[in-house]
């Protein structure tokens, strides 16, 4: 009997699931370490870059880390990097992993400069090589830019475990805002990019090239599926009204029961129809012609022209 694709994914994902959920019971139990997770908000990009580790074995991932960039001057630096450089080497950590969620449309990626002054194999979703795919046309990269991925080391499926140190880890598919977007499950602790923001602040928007609110509202209730005290960490935080802190830690509990745009009893289609409507009335990000230039690349910039000189491309087709 042949069975239908679909269902095969949905079997797939379901013990992929199955899976990150015992892995979080077990650290919840103390059957296996627990990360510590020390965290650098930038905030020109109100990005949160997370270095997680393992107690025992000192083992180490950073999660979406920032490359400084003055748009007016066209000019790099790596000072938030650098601030990462010194907490890995002050405690005394071993970076195995440069862990990208997605490819950012709101900063521009350090993981090529922290990779070559700290090691580590660099991680996305494979399904990068669709965004590569989309963007390569409409800045019109040419034949000479890759679009299979091979910019990083690791492509991660739904369902691939890895490990950090000794802790079981395992990376789950959650498009919506991106095709791409993945979260990684270490222990107790899932990074989970742009999916969630802070209870009080609501999702990410849906609306980039490959988008969709739809596939977003199932991402985020497969993750608000996992065990109650499950850590979450953001990629994201710009303080909702009323709140004076950047905050980027919550819980499975904390959104499943008060997140303004997604809590228990939003149903799909208010949801989709809510995030249609809300994303019409955003600007596109202040750095999203930059950074997905750069950030399909794996962090690298353009190799640089006859003259020596990088450029960046501004199509103006792109809206």
């Amino acid at each position: 009997m042949n069975v239908p694709a679909n269902l095969i994914q949905r079997n797939d994902a379901a013990v992929h699931f199955g899976r990150a959920e015992t892995q979080v019971e077990q650290a919840l139990q103390s059957d296996i370490h627990r990360p510590v997770v020390r965290t650098f908000f930038d905030e020109p990009t109100f990005t949160a870059t997370h270095i997680v580790h393992d107690p025992a074995t000192k083992a180490a991932a950073i999660v979406d880390s920032v490359m400084d960039f003055d748009e007016a001057a066209g000019r790099t630096s790596f000072e938030s990097a650098d601030r990462i450089i010194d907490y890995v080497k002050a405690e005394g950590l071993t970076v195995e992993w440069l862990l990208e969620t997605h490819a950012h449309a709101d900063h521009l990626s350090a993981a090529p400069y922290l990779q070559q002054k700290l090691g580590g194999a660099l991680a996305i979703g494979e399904d990068i090589r669709s965004v590569q795919e989309v963007f390569g046309k409409i800045f019109n990269e040419g034949t000479e830019f890759a679009r299979d991925g091979s910019q990083f080391d690791r492509l991660f499926a739904d369902g691939d475990k890895f490990s950090l140190g000794g802790i079981p880890a395992i990376a789950l598919h959650v498009p919506g805002h991106t095709p791409a977007d993945m979260a990684y499950v270490i222990g107790d602790a899932a990074f989970i990019g742009d999916t969630l923001f802070m209870p009080d602040y609501g999702t990410a928007r849906a609306d980039f090239p490959g988008g969709d609110a739809h596939r977003l509202f199932r991402s985020i209730h497969r993750l608000l599926e996992l065990p109650d005290e499950t850590r979450l960490f953001l990629c994201h935080d710009y303080k909702a009204p009323n709140r004076d802190e950047f905050a980027w830690e919550t819980t499975v509990r904390a959104e499943r029961s008060s997140n303004v745009h997604v809590h228990e009893g939003v149903d799909e289609d208010a949801f989709v129809a809510m995030r249609t409507a809300r994303d019409a009335t955003l600007d596109m990000p202040r750095l999203i012609l930059p950074s997905v230039q750069v950030n399909m690349r794996g962090g690298h910039l353009p190799e640089p022209e006859s003259n020596g000189t990088r450029y960046l491309k501004l199509p103006l087709n792109l809206l």
